[in-house]
């Protein structure tokens, strides 16, 4: 089952038959979906592993987790102009907003996805300040959310993605990371 997702639906796999079953579970389509663009991504995104790999052991952020938000973000660097996005305004792989943060390193350089992942680092422990009380995947969803929105857009977790891109970036993060984790990461 997609977390997140309405009781009942379950994620069988992405193809023409989950997605028929699914007409009454959205959630479940927009989970194929996020999966489908991380099979999509991954050969890029794997340009990449060892980067982040070594950035998830520095900061303690799962490396598919961090292979989610690059496949989420920069689509593994290919959705990129001259390695900006969101008209100029987010730098590299994991789209660091520039209005908040000074860019570090080119756009997929080593340096680039330490920041990123020490961000959501950091978004990880601000909802763990702020949510003591929810469950580790809770936390992790929160900080997704945080590292897209900040952390002062969550006001619940039922609301977690109200005002995120897409209003389901924690969501898409984690259906991507558990492909990425099936990949190896």
């Amino acid at each position: 089952r997609h977390p997140g997702s309405n009781p009942g639906c379950i994620i069988t796999g992405c193809d023409w038959e989950s997605h028929r079953a699914a007409h009454n579970c959205p959630s479940v389509v927009r989970a194929c979906q996020h999966l489908m663009m991380a099979k999509r991504d991954r050969p890029y995104v794997d340009k990449y592993k060892g980067r982040i790999t070594s950035a998830g052991q520095k900061y303690g952020v799962d490396p598919a987790v961090l292979g989610g938000i690059i496949s989420r973000e920069s689509r593994g660097g290919t959705g990129l102009v001259n390695g900006s996005g969101d008209n100029g305004n987010a730098h590299g792989l994991m789209q660091v907003d520039k209005r908040y943060h000074s860019p570090k390193g080119a756009w997929d350089s080593q340096a680039h996805i330490d920041q990123g992942a020490q961000i959501l680092a950091g978004s990880y422990s601000d909802v763990e300040r702020k949510y003591p009380h929810w469950t580790k995947e809770k936390k992790l969803k929160g900080a997704l959310a945080a590292y897209n929105m900040g952390a002062g857009s969550i006001s619940s977790y039922e609301q977690v993605d109200a005002k995120t891109t897409g209003e389901d970036y924690s969501n898409d993060v984690v259906a991507r990371a558990q492909y990425f984790k099936k990949h190896g990461y």
